[in-house]
């Protein structure tokens, strides 16, 4: 493989914007394949995944070529000069580039990858705190974690079949596969850009994990209902609730962040998603007016996101330990405020993209025994987990509404 200068310098641009500017990596990554227009698929293939894999492994890597942060730029090449070497290339003769003890580099990476905190590449805290959590099967669980993710597609059952949708995009040169248990996703065989296919411009699917399909489906709508989804983002999860009440009935897509639900409208248009009505949070009288009024309610709560690391691989290098103390605290109050929406015989879902017990089974047995969560019963619930499912960590939990 040549290293072709302009790439490389791409790379080693977003990687300080990251590490040392606090920018998150999807935005840096995203500005900088509009950087040359003559850059080809594979040209902005490259710089994606190297920034990515660079961040994902930045303890590991720093730790064999022997740099702290702050990284100055030619800390970032050392960093670069290790990624190479380990992937067997070989490297230009750059200014840039001090010459590089390859063996050198090989054996550090043999005796860090014995230290699980090096051979995952995660801070101290995190380690620690994954292991008292889940014991044994952390040391699988981030492993799993810092693979790459699979992509996987949700057929938008408002315009189309998931058999339908397989034969559209082969059409586009793209092949899929079903995902057994997941009657909406087609899973990716090859990693392409589905965003600049006809069947994703029509409306007729969205990228979403296998694992996030299952929230919607845990819910149990029914055309017709008010449906609350009281944490919506981009909405995700309210495009497929849109789909499994076939457009009848309404939902309410509720957030404290109005950019996203603008988000939402611009992808509900495109769906074909009619019954979708979005709503700012600015006090707390935007919920109570929806108190005892929903059939189904959806807390699809903030949390660590420790279950999507290998999509968002900086998330290990912003979160600290306060933001989770106080995450739990804004979960706890989230569940005993927007609970009060269910009306009696509704149902309830709390879900999470984290794989911690204590942002997850915790928080609804603490719930449960709160006074307002002794009007509800614990139906079920579902904990996925990466190297068991091969998709993303994510806790969902049903509850029923006395």
């Amino acid at each position: 493989m040549r290293l072709h200068r302009n790439l490389v310098f791409a790379v080693i641009d977003g990687l300080h914007q990251i590490f040392n500017e606090g920018a998150y990596a999807d935005k840096v990554v995203q500005k900088l394949l509009k950087r040359d227009k003559r850059w080809g698929a594979r040209d902005r293939g490259f710089v994606a995944e190297t920034v990515y894999e660079i961040v994902r492994w930045k303890r590991l890597y720093a730790e064999i070529a022997e740099v702290k942060e702050p990284f100055s730029r030619e800390n970032l090449w050392r960093i670069f000069a290790v990624w190479a070497t380990l992937r067997g290339i070989t490297l230009p003769d750059w200014k840039q580039i001090v010459p590089t003890p390859t063996r050198r580099i090989k054996g550090r990476f043999d005796e860090l990858s014995q230290i699980r905190k090096f051979r995952e590449s995660i801070p101290d805290w995190i380690d620690e705190l994954g292991e008292k959590e889940l014991g044994k099967l952390w040391d699988k669980e981030i492993s799993t974690l810092n693979e790459q993710a699979p992509v996987v597609l949700r057929a938008n059952t408002l315009k189309t079949t998931r058999d339908k949708l397989r034969s559209i995009l082969e059409d586009e040169n793209i092949d899929t596969e079903f995902i057994k248990g997941y009657p909406d996703a087609l899973k990716l065989i090859e990693r392409t850009n589905v965003f600049s296919t006809d069947a994703f411009k029509n409306g007729l699917f969205e990228v979403q994990d296998a694992s996030s399909q299952l929230v919607a489906q845990l819910l149990d709508v029914q055309p017709g209902q008010r449906v609350v989804d009281t944490c919506a983002g981009a909405g995700g999860k309210s495009l497929h609730l849109a789909a499994l009440m076939q457009n009848k009935g309404q939902i309410i897509a509720m957030d404290i962040y109005a950019n996203k639900l603008k988000e939402l409208k611009r992808r509900a248009r495109r769906d074909g998603a009619h019954n979708v009505e979005t709503r700012v949070i600015e006090s707390t009288k935007d919920i109570k007016k929806l108190y005892g009024k929903a059939d189904r309610v959806l807390i699809d709560a903030p949390c660590s996101g420790l279950g999507v690391l290998r999509r968002n691989p900086d998330a290990k290098w912003k979160l600290q330990p306060e933001f989770l103390d106080n995450i739990r605290n804004t979960q706890a109050e989230i569940l005993q405020n927007y609970a009060k929406m269910v009306k009696p015989e509704g149902k309830l879902v709390y879900a999470t993209c984290s794989i911690l017990p204590s942002e997850n089974q915790d928080q609804v047995k603490s719930f449960l025994s709160t006074e307002i969560g002794q009007n509800f019963t614990f139906v079920k619930d579902k904990k996925v987990l990466s190297h068991q499912s091969g998709y993303d960590g994510f806790y969902m939990a049903l509850l029923d509404r006395k």
